[in-house]
């Protein structure tokens, strides 16, 4: 049965949801690859990890982000920075961590939480494709 613009049911039910597929939304299902960035945060999104670089410090997600309903929490690691070089046999100060998300569009909001320690490093806004405006050691 068509309406009165020559359009069935089922094609206009599939134009509204791709329609709304694209105008942002709690995304469900991978994150895709590709690069966010915020004040004093980067994260680079692989399809089986992703990298996070910070204000001297860096970190890793060690595992596919999957967001449900537009949230995510992932494992990974965070290693904190010192100024100067790193010195021969230097055992870095990896820790593991807790990376929990929200995603609404091609925003995201990223809290750190140390595993071990329950130190909660913060609370980042990440933009799709933005640059990152991080600040290295001294």
């Amino acid at each position: 049965m068509k309406n009165q613009l020559g359009v069935t049911p089922l094609l206009l039910l599939l134009l509204l949801v791709g329609a709304s597929a694209t105008c942002g939304g709690s995304l469900t299902g991978p994150v895709g690859p590709g690069d966010w960035g915020g004040e004093h945060i980067g994260l680079v999104v692989a399809h089986n990890r992703a990298i996070v670089e910070y204000d001297c410090a860096s970190g890793t997600i060690d595992q596919p982000l999957v967001a449900a309903k537009g949230r995510f929490t992932a494992a990974g690691t965070h290693t904190r920075g010192h100024g100067g070089p790193a010195r021969e046999n230097e055992i870095p100060d990896k820790h593991p961590a807790r990376y929990d998300g929200r995603i609404d569009g091609g925003k995201m909001i990223l809290e750190v939480t140390l595993t071990d320690s329950g130190e909660k490093l913060g609370r980042y806004t990440l933009v799709r494709g933005q640059s990152p405006r991080v600040f290295k050691c001294l």
